[in-house]
């Protein structure tokens, strides 16, 4: 959402971007003066209080707005809370969603809400529109395990509750990568896409000094990183991330730890703070000399770092940061729309490869070290 206000800016709109007090204000720290950051109220966590509270704080946001030297013209909101349009338009403006995982996921919730498939699927392929064949295991988790994440299904497949009011559908991502399923859902609705939103330095570098987002929600150990992966050769070092929210077992752990040793490559493990204790007693002794693990990096920065040439991660859709910077990647999908994008990643895109689990559901140290010599060395 930052990144896209900081796009509207430039054309020279003036852009106003609303949080809740779930996003602190330190967590941001933009350089875009053109960037007008609010925070309102969420009130409690309880996701119906939630969704009061917020309405009516925004609405009173808004309503405050209308007499200012700059009223609202346009309110874009997240695809996830599509009632906020209903706000919008008691003030008399009109709004869009904003979609912030692919199409390709966006478009397999949107069958699901039209009743296309059912899950437990009746056969071991389903086949969609402008899609590929997927299994039960390339669907997101929220459908491949309805009866485990009942709420954020619902959250999910709400998206597309009022999507035939909307004059626009925004989208995180950019036409030739979804060529087809973009054409399907175009053909639909009235399909926007913005192009990857990471920093422009990254991408076609028309905004002075966008080099970073100016939101993080832990502080990265920057100078350590970059000084680490200037030590080492072009082209030679692993990255590793499982993202803000993702959690691995212990078990887990374990096997990613031996794995990236197994490789004998260079890499950098992102594990966070309250992760830490899960890893092996002495594993960063033992791999000092090709290893550094620290409880948070800047991601892009690292990613456009020459000695960086692998990525693994969860596959969440920041994948955009490593296709825009094109670094190959090992997906190793944990939940939501994860799984969807790893399959993209490999079969469609081709731009990695995806790990395989064992019959306990677990990713081996053998399995982790044949996908990286995959990327790293393999003839793909």
């Amino acid at each position: 959402m930052l990144q896209f206000c900081k796009r509207l800016a430039s054309k020279g709109l003036k852009a106003t971007l609303i949080c809740t007090n779930a996003i602190t204000r330190k967590c941001i720290q933009t350089q875009a003066t053109s960037i007008n950051v609010e925070h309102i109220s969420n009130g409690s966590n309880d996701d119906e209080n939630l969704c009061f509270t917020v309405s009516q704080n925004l609405a009173e946001f808004i309503e405050k707005q209308m007499s200012s030297d700059y009223p609202p013209k346009f309110l874009v909101y997240d695809s996830f809370m599509p009632w906020v349009l209903d706000i919008a338009r008691r003030f008399g403006i009109d709004g869009a969603p904003f979609f912030t995982q692919p199409w390709a996921v966006n478009a397999i919730y949107y069958h699901f809400h039209q009743g296309r498939f059912k899950v437990p699927l009746e056969e071991p392929i389903i086949s969609l529109p402008s899609m590929p064949p997927l299994r039960i295991n390339d669907l997101p988790s929220f459908i491949n395990g309805t009866d485990s994440y009942p709420s954020l299904l619902k959250l999910v497949v709400s998206q597309f509750s009022n999507i035939e009011e909307s004059k626009w559908l925004f989208c995180n991502t950019f036409d030739k990568l979804e060529d087809e399923v973009v054409k399907w859902m175009a053909s639909k609705f009235p399909v926007k896409n913005v192009r990857p939103t990471i920093p422009s330095m990254y991408l076609d570098k028309k905004l002075e000094n966008d080099k970073d987002y100016g939101l993080s929600l832990f502080k990265p150990s920057t100078d350590t990183c970059m000084t680490w992966l200037d030590s080492k050769e072009t082209g030679s070092v692993v990255c590793v991330s499982f993202g803000s929210l993702g959690a691995l077992e212990i078990e887990q752990m374990e096997e990613v730890a031996w794995g990236l040793k197994r490789s004998n490559c260079n890499f950098l493990w992102v594990v966070k703070k309250s992760e830490f204790e899960k890893l092996p007693k002495k594993f960063c002794e033992e791999t000092i000399e090709k290893g550094l693990v620290v409880g948070w990096s800047p991601q892009t920065e690292v990613l456009g770092h020459k000695s960086v040439w692998c990525f693994m991660k969860h596959c969440g859709w920041n994948s955009l940061e490593a296709l825009s910077l094109g670094v190959p990647m090992v997906a190793m999908p944990i939940w939501t729309d994860q799984t969807t994008n790893a399959k993209f990643v490999e079969d469609v895109w081709q731009v990695g490869v995806q790990v395989g689990v064992n019959e306990q559901g677990i990713v081996t140290r053998k399995e982790i070290e044949v996908c990286i010599k995959e990327v790293m060395e393999g003839e793909k």
